[in-house]
């Protein structure tokens, strides 16, 4: 039994290897888990994988990532593809580089938080890798899922409409409060409010946790494979104006956003506009939302709000697709306007408002 303030160079690789694994317990289709060379699984017919990375100083911040929540939030980013593809999420994998003065304590809280979120969603930990960093803590997962009937994002069709779930901008807005000092501590309350007063606690709330803790719709993009309702969809990651170019590339068609039907979190929305901010702008551009995307036929739309209803989620239809070369436009009092896309480009160079959106 180690100290909680333990730096991890003193545990050394093959401890904290043990000492995860006493944490990590086998579920059901696992043959083989942590501790061989490879783990051994049962899959269905259709195998998805998707993998995810969050890089310290890139994505997060330890300052104001409690590691319960980032933990959390690790597997929640790859939960979100596998709910864009209404596929089931089985086995993730975890891969940890961290600097070895690193205390224990930060591992076990951030295990603390992917075991919590792996036992909310039904996905056994089956295995990982452990190396040092000379820099910051990166955390990349794989996680396996599986499916019958599979979403894409090349199945649009001209005259689909755009349609989206939940609500946009509360995890954009959120980095924006980390950036001014208002921060969540390890179990997701509000200790600090920055620059606001305790009156704006619940929008801070709000939009905090939509920014270090986000849960996307899992149940509801399971339940897309069991009727042919959705012809196409992708997850809000990128934001909903890069993230509908995607399918528009994918599917090889246009689209136009209505901005008066664009879901702006209203909690968020008070807090932008509070500040002299454009609250539609940043549910346009913002990102990280891990809301899902939908081409939805018009006769299928009411078959599609039942199913919401069942999982409480609002849906809005935000637009409609087109016959035309990719790309997005915004429906103005002057006709169709191109929307650019500031979607989040790791390795390309952004406008200052869209890098402050995303950067850590």
């Amino acid at each position: 039994m180690y100290e909680p303030e333990t730096p991890i160079q003193e545990i050394g690789e093959r401890g904290l290897l043990q000492h995860l694994r006493s944490r990590i317990p086998e579920g059901p289709g696992v043959t083989a888990g942590v501790g061989d060379d490879a783990a051994v699984v049962d899959t269905g017919p259709l195998t998805l994988v998707t993998t995810d990375v969050l890089v310290e100083g890139v994505h997060f911040r330890r300052s104001w990532s409690p590691p319960r929540l980032l933990g959390r939030k690790a597997l929640s980013v790859n939960l979100s593809d596998i709910a864009a593809m209404a596929g089931v999420p089985r086995y993730a994998t975890v891969s940890l580089c961290l600097p070895p003065a690193l205390p224990l304590s930060f591992v076990d809280g951030l295990y603390d938080g992917l075991l919590e979120r792996s036992a909310e969603t039904g996905v056994n930990l089956v295995g990982g890798n452990l190396a040092a960093s000379p820099g910051g803590v990166v955390i990349n997962v794989t996680l396996l899922g599986q499916g019958d009937r599979i979403l894409l994002r090349s199945g649009a069709q001209p005259g689909d409409l755009a349609v989206v779930s939940g609500t946009l901008g509360a995890a954009a807005e959120g980095l924006r409060l980390l950036v001014q000092g208002a921060r969540l501590g390890a179990e997701g309350l509000l200790e600090e409010t920055g620059v606001w007063t305790a009156s704006s606690a619940a929008a801070l709330l709000r939009c905090l946790r939509a920014q270090l803790d986000p849960v996307p719709p899992l149940a509801f993009g399971r339940s897309l494979s069991e009727r042919e309702v959705v012809h196409a969809a992708i997850d809000v990651s990128d934001g909903l104006s890069g993230d509908l170019l995607h399918l528009c590339r994918e599917s090889g068609l246009a689209a136009w956003i209505d901005p008066a039907k664009v879901p702006v979190d209203p909690l968020a929305a008070g807090l932008e506009r509070a500040r002299g901010g454009d609250a539609l702008r940043l549910a346009l551009h913002g990102g990280e939302d891990y809301e899902l995307l939908l081409a939805v036929p018009p006769d299928r739309l009411d078959t599609l709000r039942d199913l919401a209803v069942i999982w409480d989620l609002p849906l809005s239809v935000v637009g409609e697709f087109t016959v035309g070369e990719p790309g997005v436009s915004l429906k103005t009092a002057r006709g169709l306007e191109p929307l650019a896309a500031l979607a989040h480009d790791h390795f390309g160079v952004a406008t200052a408002e869209a890098d402050s959106s995303r950067e850590a």
